[in-house]
């Protein structure tokens, strides 16, 4: 960890803006935000395997979810600030399936004849649920507890958007002032019971350009400690005052902490924004 935490210092260099895209070893970070003078480090990671457990419903990671952005680094501490990326998401809006579909996520007990009407009518056309991420708040990069595999690696203050045509637009795990706050780490979880400890791993680490870019392959970062709040907004007007209770009761929401898990699996770049710069073309 001392070579990793060397290599620090050397992804702070400083360069002017430039435009177009970076080529090469440094093309993965075309979002970077390259226009803000704080930016000393560029990321491109990529989550390609693991899943959410939020309550009773655990959604498998079958697609890539990729965060990008930068951040200002203090070589001497390694604190980070987080920045946005620019001209493109900063998180991917990446849809998951939900097993089961539409048949698995609420529950229709006591639901009147008109609204079981529209929901089996709704299963014969599209069953299928999909669960979205989408941030609700800053993200937060720890560098040394990231290579150290301990403490709190990265903070993901989310929101996830269950989606199907009887469910609305509107149909939200979590919100802006109250979110699935995931702490993840690549080192042990320390969860409240029933959930037990579970440990991630930094995985396969090549450092090249003298320090300049970092490849970190194989990444596992988990959390099981957090609280998973209920759903909100599900279904219309006339119809969410029922959908609302319907999926949290067979969601088990809100879960309070102890009893959701994370699990993301996948492989990262860390770049100096110097040589991310000195990679694109000037004509």
């Amino acid at each position: 960890m001392v070579a990793i935490a060397g290599v620090a210092g050397s992804l702070v260099l400083a360069a002017g803006a430039q435009a177009a895209d970076p080529t090469g070893d440094w093309a993965d970070f075309k979002r970077c935000p390259l226009s803000n003078p704080s930016t000393d480090v560029c990321v491109y990671s990529q989550v390609t395997s693991g899943s959410f457990k939020l309550g009773t419903s655990t959604v498998p990671i079958g697609d890539t979810i990729t965060l990008q952005g930068g951040y200002e680094l203090d070589p001497d501490t390694g604190a980070t600030t987080w920045i946005n990326a620019e001209g493109g998401p900063t998180l991917s809006a990446t849809p998951l399936d939900v097993p089961g579909g539409l048949l698995g996520l609420p529950d229709t007990t006591g639901w009147p004849g008109w609204l079981l009407d529209q929901f089996e009518a709704a299963v014969s056309s599209v069953n299928a649920v999909t669960a979205t991420a989408e941030l609700a708040g800053p993200v937060q990069f720890n560098l040394n507890n990231y290579f150290g595999e301990s403490g709190t690696a990265i903070t993901l203050p989310l929101r996830v958007k269950l989606s199907n045509p009887f469910l609305g637009n509107n149909c939200y795990i979590g919100s802006n002032s109250d979110p699935v706050l995931l702490q993840l780490t690549s080192g042990a979880t320390s969860p409240p019971p029933p959930n037990t400890s579970i440990s991630g791993q930094l995985g396969s680490v090549t450092v090249l350009y003298r320090g300049r870019l970092i490849k970190n392959d194989g990444f596992r970062l988990v959390d099981n400690a957090f609280r998973a709040p209920e759903a909100d907004g599900c279904g219309n007007f006339f119809t969410n005052w029922l959908l609302d209770p319907a999926v949290n009761l067979k969601q088990g929401l809100p879960s309070s902490a102890g009893k959701n898990a994370a699990i993301m699996e996948g492989n990262q770049k860390i770049g100096n924004v110097l040589n991310v710069r000195a990679s694109i073309p000037t004509s």
